[in-house]
């Protein structure tokens, strides 16, 4: 199943490309998402927690980046999971890359995902399921926004307004853990807007 999604960064692309490579830096912003290990060759171990309503979905797994271009930005990741309760499996494909924009950089997600076992069950709508994954992801990017705010809002005064882009997007990963810590994806306003979307989707083919 293909899924495509965008959003955007208020940087440009050679200062919001370093940003999204530092996946420890920027894990927390991901909702339901719990970095767990880094491993050797580009690997980190991780977990993602899914809640849609009365169904509780934790996936325990593996990512690698397969390919990445740091001239042309573009990179390809492969993650493969399992669910905690053995109700099957979700491997995933995503290659992303980076276009300048006026106000920053457009971030293109594309993601081929394939569910076994009984979790495929709730992946049977590929409507749904991009309406999740874009719900997922403008959550993810209010949250990149907020941290990068707050790191701006660090930068000493003395480096110049000027300059603080490029700093926050050079600095280091904060010791102090973040104030968005991971938690479970909120079920029921993200399954009410998905219903919505298929809802205007199906007044669009009638």
């Amino acid at each position: 199943m293909l899924i495509s999604n965008t959003f955007e960064i208020p940087l440009p692309p050679d200062e919001a490309w370093p940003v999204l490579m530092d996946v420890p830096r920027i894990a927390p912003c991901l909702p339901g998402a719990e970095l767990l290990e880094a491993l050797p060759d580009n690997a980190y171990r991780g977990k993602v927690s899914v809640r849609l309503g009365p169904v509780a979905l934790s996936f325990t797994g593996t990512a690698k980046f397969e390919e990445i271009d740091n001239v042309a930005h573009k990179a390809r990741l492969k993650a493969l999971g399992a669910d905690q309760k053995g109700r099957g499996n979700a491997s995933a494909m995503v290659t992303f890359s980076l276009q300048p924009i006026a106000t920053g950089t457009k971030v293109v997600v594309d993601t081929d995902l394939t569910l076994t076992g009984a979790v495929a069950q709730y992946g049977r709508g590929a409507g749904m399921l991009q309406d999740v994954a874009q719900q997922l992801i403008g959550q993810f990017a209010r949250a990149l926004q907020d941290m990068l705010n707050a790191q701006r809002k660090a930068v000493p005064v003395a480096a110049g307004v000027e300059d603080a882009p490029s700093i926050v997007a050079a600095s280091p990963a904060p010791s102090a853990p973040p104030s968005y810590a991971p938690k479970p994806i909120g079920g029921f306003s993200l399954i009410l807007r998905v219903l919505w979307n298929s809802v205007v989707r199906a007044f669009k083919r009638n």
